[in-house]
């Protein structure tokens, strides 16, 4: 079986986020198979999004990879726990990692189907910010995206740089990485510098 660099982010991406939602469910104390719906539903529920809003099949339905990535991410946590769990930050580093990833699968998706770069924008932050919404949801957390943190934003700028890039003739491989680093950087610049979006303060 032959991968697609696009296969290979995919697929990193997946491991990246089923990590980040066990991780997440470990500490709150679920059970192995409650950890490993969590996992799941974290790194498939954006792109089941992303599938059902372009009028296409769930991806996972038709290839269970996916299953045994999560499979395989609920070992790496069993086994290396200890170690993950001395690790500050592991789950914002995964979960990081992962919207980077998912920004270009979404992105690189849509524009396969046939729809516009501003489509692609949209679903490659919907991609990888929804899997993070139903892992918080999951696990009676607030969402990330709900707060004044900036999580969806880095996304949707990935995107745009995805876009422009492609626009400018740019190799298709040095586009996706470029959104993966513009993702993955400007959401780790969020977080050590603060930067926070203002809140919406009406007052009648």
């Amino acid at each position: 079986m032959e991968f697609s660099f696009i296969d290979i982010i995919d697929y990193l991406g997946t491991f990246a986020f089923a990590i980040s939602g066990i991780r997440i469910a470990t500490k709150n104390n679920f059970d192995l198979f409650g950890a490993f719906i969590v996992g799941l539903v974290t790194a498939t529920g954006g792109g089941t999004l992303r599938d059902l809003m372009l009028g296409q099949s769930p991806f996972w339905m038709t290839r269970g990879s996916y299953f045994v990535i999560t499979g395989l991410a609920l070992l790496y946590v069993c086994f290396f726990y200890k170690s993950i769990a001395k690790i500050s930050g592991t789950m914002f580093v995964f979960d990081t990692v992962g919207i980077g990833l998912f920004t270009v699968v979404g992105f690189q998706k849509t524009i396969d189907a046939g729809f516009s770069q501003w489509a692609a924008i949209l679903m490659g932050m919907f991609t990888s910010a929804a899997g993070g919404v139903l892992r918080d949801i999951l696990v009676n957390h607030a969402p990330l995206i709900f707060k004044r943190e900036i999580y969806a934003l880095p996304c949707a700028f990935g995107g745009l740089i995805y876009a422009i890039l492609l626009n400018l003739k740019i190799a298709p491989v040095i586009c996706q990485v470029s959104c993966a680093v513009t993702v993955i950087t400007m959401r780790l610049l969020a977080v050590k510098f603060h930067w926070r979006i203002r809140s919406l303060n009406l007052k009648s």
